[in-house]
C-alpha cells in the first residue's frame, strides 16, 4: 500500500517566491538602475514566471515599493533588538532624557542607512518615481515617510511634557528643521551626508541662531 504523502505547502512556496522577487528587485535596481529594471528581469533573477509577478503586483514600481518596505521593516526590527532596553521609548526613538543626544543618535542611524547601497538605490528610485507617479508617491509617503516622521513628533511631544521644549511649539513643523535639510542634501547631492552634519542640524534646531 502506498504511503500517504503530504501535499506541497503552497503558502510556503508562495512566500519563497515573494522573497525571491523582493531580493531580485532590490538587487537589479542597485546594479542597473531603476530605468533599466524590468518585470522580465526581476522574474528571471528571481526564477519565477512573469505571470507570478503580475498576479501580485501591477508594475515594477509596486514591486520595488513593497520590497523596500520589507527591507526597511527588517532593519527597524534589527535596530529595536540592538537598542538597550533602558534607552527604549514607546515612541520608537530612544528617550534617555537628553533630547539632543537622542535626535543625534537616530539621525546618525539615518545617515548610515542613506549611505548604505542596499537602501540608497531603491529609496532614490522610489523618490524619483514618486514625483511622476502621483499614486506611488502618495503610497511611499503614507506607508514609509509619515510613520517615520511621526516618531519624531512623538519624541518631541515627550520632550514638551518633560519641559525640555517650548509648550507652544508644533512638533510636526519643528522636526522639519533637521529632517528636511538632510533629505534635501541627500536628494540633490548638495553636500556630504555625515554625522557632523546631522549633529549640527540638531544643535542649530534646538539652540537657534541668535546669540545668547
Amino acid at each position: 500500500m502506498a504511503q500517504n504523502q503530504s501535499a506541497p505547502d503552497a503558502t510556503r512556496r508562495s512566500e519563497r517566491s515573494r522573497r525571491a522577487i523582493y531580493d531580485a528587485a532590490l538587487a537589479l535596481v542597485a546594479e542597473v538602475g531603476y530605468p533599466k529594471t524590468t518585470i522580465e528581469g526581476i522574474a528571471s533573477r528571481a526564477g519565477v514566471g512573469k505571470q507570478t509577478i503580475y498576479r501580485w503586483w501591477s508594475s515594477k514600481a509596486d514591486v520595488l515599493l513593497e520590497a523596500f518596505l520589507d527591507l526597511s521593516g527588517q532593519a527597524a526590527e534589527a535596530a529595536a533588538q540592538d537598542r538597550p532596553s533602558a534607552d527604549a521609548s514607546p515612541y520608537g526613538i530612544p528617550d534617555t532624557g537628553d533630547l539632543a543626544a537622542d535626535l543625534k543618535h537616530v539621525l546618525r542611524a539615518t545617515v548610515d542607512e542613506l549611505r548604505d547601497p542596499a537602501f540608497e538605490a531603491p529609496s532614490r528610485a522610489l523618490a524619483a518615481e514618486g514625483v511622476v507617479n502621483e499614486a506611488l508617491g502618495r503610497r511611499f509617503v503614507a506607508t514609509l515617510l509619515e510613520p517615520q516622521l511621526q516618531l519624531y513628533v512623538d519624541r518631541l511631544r515627550s520632550a514638551q511634557e518633560a519641559g525640555d521644549v517650548r509648550p507652544d511649539l508644533d512638533p510636526r513643523i519643528a522636526l522639519e528643521l533637521f529632517v528636511s535639510p538632510l533629505a534635501q542634501r541627500w536628494l540633490q547631492y548638495t553636500g556630504p551626508i555625515t554625522y557632523e552634519y546631522t549633529d549640527t542640524l540638531v544643535d542649530y534646531a534646538l539652540n537657534g541662531l541668535a546669540p545668547r
